[in-house]
């Protein structure tokens, strides 16, 4: 029977007590001083290589500044190069506008001055026109000749803060009149239509007489007279008797009206009795169409019947 080779056992190394815990023995054994060293030569090295990361940051931004000063410097020579530009033309607009509110005065100046010539020689032709009382019975009615005595002096305001609404129930309710506290083209209507109906012989707005042609209109905000602007207060000045005329105004439904108006919106109106008020020659009466009545009448034609013989 063969013999086994006999078995040899090879020594064991003894294990540590703590071999288990080898992460906690390889910190033990291995201090971090190391990594600390090297973290150290790695930063110095860079250093060496290149500039710090706080330099360049430092010098980055003092690109930026110089390069937004730059910016601005060359918008601020710009600008001085073309304020000279800008200020000669807005200097020649002016001087434009200037110019034509001048000529524009001129020719207003001019249209006045013939306006005015129409006017003397409309009143002219009146007075050659038939007896004196006549003509100036007719001067009078039109508006062509200026005249004066007593009478009532009426001025009419907007309110103090003209604002406000209407709600539908008011004596101004009408579409587009969003603000009640302003006096407007069909009250001062109603004025002159009260006064004319309370016996007023001649009336004029703000020193324009109202004639049988006159229109009272509205353009915007504004308050025309014969195409005239005008502007509050409204001085209405009336020729007639001054109590009779002031009282029967007051008392009429236009009188009312303007009292309404003061009572409800703040448009403020006085009346006052004159011993002498004056108005002016209206600018100008233009007839187109009507024509004087011929003294002479016309002669019928008589008519002749011829009678047959048989």
């Amino acid at each position: 029977m063969p013999q086994q080779p006999p078995v040899r056992s090879s020594p064991t190394r003894p294990q540590r007590p703590d071999a288990s815990m080898s992460l906690i023995t390889n910190v033990m054994d291995h201090s971090l001083d190391d990594g600390y060293a090297e973290a150290a030569a790695r930063r110095t090295s860079e250093g060496e290589g290149g500039l710090p990361k706080t330099l360049r940051a430092k010098l980055g931004l003092a690109a930026g500044l110089v390069l937004a000063a730059l910016v601005v410097t060359v918008g601020a020579a710009q600008a001085r190069v073309t304020a000279p530009v800008v200020a000669k033309e807005r200097q020649e607009l002016i001087d434009r506008i200037d110019s034509e509110t001048a000529d524009a005065d001129k020719l207003e100046s001019t249209v006045d001055t013939l306006r005015d010539d129409v006017s003397a020689r409309q009143r002219a032709a009146l007075k050659s026109s038939g007896g004196s009382a006549e003509a100036d019975l007719v001067g009078l009615l039109s508006g062509a000749t200026a005249v004066h005595g007593p009478g009532v002096k009426l001025v009419v305001n907007d309110a103090k803060e003209a604002s406000g609404g209407g709600d539908g129930s008011n004596p101004r309710e009408t579409s587009g009149f969003s603000d009640t506290g302003r006096v407007r083209d069909r009250d001062m209507q109603r004025v002159v239509n009260g006064l004319w109906a309370s016996g007023a012989e001649a009336i004029s707005v703000n020193g324009q007489r109202l004639t049988a042609l006159s229109a009272i209109r509205a353009a915007g905000d504004a308050i025309l007279v014969d195409n005239r602007p005008l502007v509050p207060p409204y001085t209405v000045l009336a020729v007639g008797d001054e109590e009779r005329l002031s009282t029967r105004f007051q008392n009429s439904a236009d009188g009312l009206y303007l009292h309404a108006l003061e009572e409800n919106y703040g448009i403020r109106a006085t009346i006052s009795a004159e011993g002498d008020v004056r108005l002016p020659a209206a600018p100008s009466v233009i007839v187109r169409t009507a024509q004087p009545k011929s003294e002479k009448t016309a002669q019928p034609k008589s008519e002749k019947t011829e009678k047959g013989t048989s």
